[in-house]
């Protein structure tokens, strides 16, 4: 029972510094960030398990965080008002052209990466955006003035 708890406190507390560390930082890992992501995997087994070397104790470590993961789904799912607290929700990081710089500092952002990521997705300038939204999973949408770019 012991590994149960332990896992439902290091899983909120991952969960949580998650949701801090920003949208951006998730949706594109370096490879810095995929160390320091292995290095928490590891201590968090440590945390979890702590003597325990068992299959059956890595075994329920594993199955309790899997459930929370599909009960956190399941919430968000059947009480759509909680799916930004356990997901985020969409941001305007560009409006009629123009940069939300309180946005961009909030989440992190610079102007020059909103402007890479809308190159990538074929526009020239920002002036040819009406929105430019930070979705939930750390990418980039955006919508012009006109009609949809075909590609």
């Amino acid at each position: 029972m012991e590994i149960v708890v332990r896992a439902v406190v290091v899983y909120g507390l991952v969960w949580g510094l998650l949701r801090a560390m920003g949208r951006r930082e998730l949706a594109e890992v370096s490879a810095f960030e995929l160390v320091i992501l292995v290095v928490i995997g590891d201590l968090v087994q440590q945390g979890v398990t702590q003597e325990d070397m068992s299959v059956t104790g890595a075994m329920l470590a594993v199955s309790t965080m899997a459930m929370l993961a599909v009960a956190g789904s399941a919430v968000s799912a059947r009480w759509p008002a909680s799916r930004s607290a356990l997901e985020g929700r969409p941001l305007v990081v560009v409006r009629d052209g123009v940069l939300v710089t309180s946005v961009l500092r909030h989440e992190r952002i610079t102007g020059e990466e909103v402007r890479e990521a809308a190159r990538s997705k074929g526009w020239g300038d920002l002036g040819e955006i009406a929105w430019g939204i930070l979705e939930a999973d750390g990418r980039f949408s955006f919508v012009g003035h006109g009609p949809p770019v075909p590609g």
